[in-house]
């Protein structure tokens, strides 16, 4: 029986990490589903769904401490179950971009966490200097929920943090 689980792992950034995580992945017989690796200052943070036979699981539960201690990494595991299917219709990607305001992030969260709208991904950036600031927020919606409802909502948000905004569809692989 197929088990998951989730890995992260969290260091300095330095050549060779995510390859030494992959490679041990590889060694245990655990199969990467998704992964997804940032640099953060002078961080990178590594996240890995991985899944095997309860063998597998067990062998990197055992072993990534060793390996984390070797690469000065902290890491971070947690079992889990597959990934459950939703009855999704459409894929969009809300972006919006201006001047970075305190609370920003947490009211255009919000704002799909009110309307039940799960964010599948979220990538958010400031330009330190210029105070300037993007967000790009992935999410997926069922047939109950209108998108143009949404949108201008979400535009009428934009308008109160004077920042410009705009909801388009997202291909099914991008997200």
């Amino acid at each position: 029986m197929s088990q998951y689980l989730v890995l992260t792992a969290m260091g300095s950034d330095r050549t060779g990490c995510v390859s030494e995580l992959t490679k041990l992945a590889s060694e245990c017989d655990c199969n990467i589903l998704d992964s997804r690796m940032a640099i953060f200052g002078q961080e990178f943070t590594f996240i890995m769904l991985l899944n095997g036979d309860n063998r597998a699981i067990n062998k990197i539960e055992v072993r990534l401490p060793m390996v984390a201690h070797n690469l000065d990494l902290v890491t971070m595991m947690k079992r889990t179950s597959g990934h459950k299917s939703y009855d999704l219709v459409e894929h969009y990607q809300a972006d919006y971009t201006g001047t970075d305001q305190p609370g920003i992030l947490k009211a255009m969260t919000a704002f799909f966490a009110t309307r039940k709208i799960d964010i599948s991904s979220l990538r958010s950036k400031i330009n330190p200097q210029t105070h300037n600031m993007s967000a790009s927020i992935s999410i997926a919606v069922t047939q109950k929920i209108s998108i143009d409802e949404i949108e201008n909502d979400f535009l009428q948000l934009c308008e109160q943090f004077g920042v410009q905004g705009c909801i388009k569809e997202a291909p099914h692989n991008f997200i």
